[in-house]
């Protein structure tokens, strides 16, 4: 980022160039729609842009225009301000796509700027240098440049004995000595606003004199030195800024580079990253020092994570907010909401609406949509929880499922404080447990329990002797059973083959001799 001033003046208006098919990106996705850290390439553009707070935002649009209306509609919100969108029906240049813009915004004066919808990496802060050294300068025309050991498609800066710039050449246009230059054009520009129109107007009406056959945008800067008028650069120490993308192995570069810049800015800040190289981070993310982040995880969207709490390894989170000293391990969540001091995890699935209260726990293999458990209440593992209330203090037994739709509406769950609910149970919704309830392991809970209660829906076991022989005979199971069945015949004929002979008295007795009453029976009657 360049060292701005906080005199720098607010543009008149911020033209942002995305008229462009993007062939090279071979996707069917428009190229200024793919996204690195969590915002589209044209996000990234506006966004910067917006914050100059530009009396105009246009966007120039052509191949794909319906979707980025669409996508600008949405950052109008985001951004509390409008963008106007302005059609290239034919892509005649950069130019020309200029001149659309120009031609659906009002009489102005003062700076405008023009800038690219596929340069995710240039930020407000060197877009307001650049205006700051324009306006210092009294330039009619500032253009924004980098260097490179290899400018290679790039259009080359042209300056005089002096240094004053003369010219940008194209690549196509260049001659070899030309190309040997490292400086080059980022095609980002600062334009008096009568500088700006003159120029398009006078583009406009001579015949292209370049090998694309197209209205160069450049052309313009060199009729204003051609006029006397002023003409300068501002050279940008960092060409990462200035790159553009044009493919998708670019793309993958940039995003790289973005991430390893969150990351840094948030260790900077005092966020442990185990493996910088190996977690991810979106530019809407917010983090608090001390959260501790392991290898493989991937925060996105809007998550915020609190102070002290730790995330990952192997996680992936979406528009969570995570609180204070939480642990969320080997989870994978969208839209959710854990309370401080929670563990959640391994190997659990959150879904939006989601809601963990303080010190409460989410286990393994648990799946929760639309439920909010309270505070230290346990769901450890092999559950289902959908479209329930649970209050605090209570503990799901494992196995359990939360029966939520009758196959036309989803139904509700109530679960009270403190209650214990045994494994393997089914609430078929809609459905209440009052507090300090208890249910048995492979309750069916079909009706209300009431506070305090017992629910049990399982009837006595009934063991039906010898099915397995009669109904699969031949099986490794019945082999078993029989084999079974005669060992155990054989040890207790062997434990009875010696016992002594009992002699029972003809007469009644207390003690020795005394008949028992059969296993299972009693001594009533």
């Amino acid at each position: 980022m360049l060292e701005t001033s906080p005199d720098a003046p607010n543009p008149a208006a911020v033209v942002v160039l995305a008229a462009g098919e993007g062939r090279r990106m071979r996707s069917s996705k428009l190229k200024v729609l793919h996204e690195i850290g969590g915002r589209p390439l044209l996000g990234h553009a506006v966004h910067a842009a917006a914050a100059l707070a530009p009396e105009h935002l246009v966007v120039v649009a052509g191949h794909g225009r319906e979707t980025v209306r669409d996508y600008l509609s949405g950052l109008a919100t985001e951004l509390s301000r409008s963008t106007l969108l302005a059609i290239q029906e034919q892509q005649l240049g950069t130019g020309h796509a200029v001149a659309c813009a120009m031609d659906s915004l009002p009489a102005l004066t003062g700076p405008v700027m023009v800038t690219y919808g596929d340069v995710p990496l240039l930020d407000s802060g060197t877009l307001r240098g650049l205006l700051t050294e324009h306006a210092v300068a009294g330039n009619a025309v500032t253009v924004l440049t980098a260097e490179l050991p290899d400018a290679t498609g790039y259009g080359r800066i042209l300056r005089d004995q002096d240094g004053a710039v003369t010219a940008i050449v194209e690549q196509r246009d260049a001659t070899p000595e030309q190309l040997a230059i490292r400086e080059f054009n980022s095609g980002v520009y600062v334009f008096e606003a009568d500088v700006l129109r003159d120029g398009l107007t006078r583009l406009a009406d001579a015949a292209p004199s370049n090998a694309q056959g197209e209205l160069y945008l450049t052309d313009v800067l060199g009729m204003a030195h051609q006029d006397g008028r002023r003409v300068g650069a501002l050279r940008c120490p960092d060409p990462w800024l200035v790159a553009g993308v044009n493919d998708q192995l670019q793309l993958s570069q940039i995003r790289a580079e973005l991430n390893r810049r969150l990351l840094g800015a948030w260790m900077r800040a005092g966020v442990t990253v185990v493996d910088p190289s190996n977690t991810w981070v979106d530019v809407g993310v917010r983090l608090a020092p001390d959260v501790l982040l392991h290898p493989g995880t991937q925060l996105h969207g809007a998550t915020t994570v609190s102070e002290g709490a730790q995330i990952g390894p192997d996680t992936t989170l979406t528009d969570c907010w995570i609180g204070q000293g939480a642990t969320v391990v080997r989870t994978h969540g969208t839209g959710a909401e854990i309370g401080a001091g929670a563990n959640v995890g391994p190997f659990a699935y959150l879904r939006p609406g989601a809601r963990l209260g303080d010190h409460g726990k989410i286990g393994t293999f648990v799946e929760v949509k639309n439920a909010e458990i309270g505070r230290g209440t346990k769901v450890p593992h092999l559950t289902y929880v959908g479209d329930a209330t649970i209050g605090e203090g209570s503990n799901i037994g494992a196995s359990s499922v939360f029966v939520n739709y009758d196959g036309v509406t989803k139904n509700r769950t109530t679960i009270g404080s403190y209650v214990k609910t045994g494994s393997d149970n089914t609430f078929v919704a809609p459905v209440t447990i009052g507090d300090g309830a208890y249910s048995g392991a492979g309750t069916v809970v079909r009706n209300d329990v009431p506070p305090g209660a017992l629910a049990v829906s399982a009837g006595e076991q009934r063991n039906i002797e010898g099915w397995v022989m009669r109904r699969r005979a031949g099986t490794p199971s019945a082999l078993a059973a029989e084999q079974a069945i005669e060992k155990a015949n054989t040890e207790q004929s062997s434990s009875t083959a010696g016992a002594p002979e009992q002699v029972l008295s003809d007469g009644p007795s207390d003690t020795v001799g005394a008949p028992t009453a059969p296993r299972g029976g009693n001594d009533l009657g």
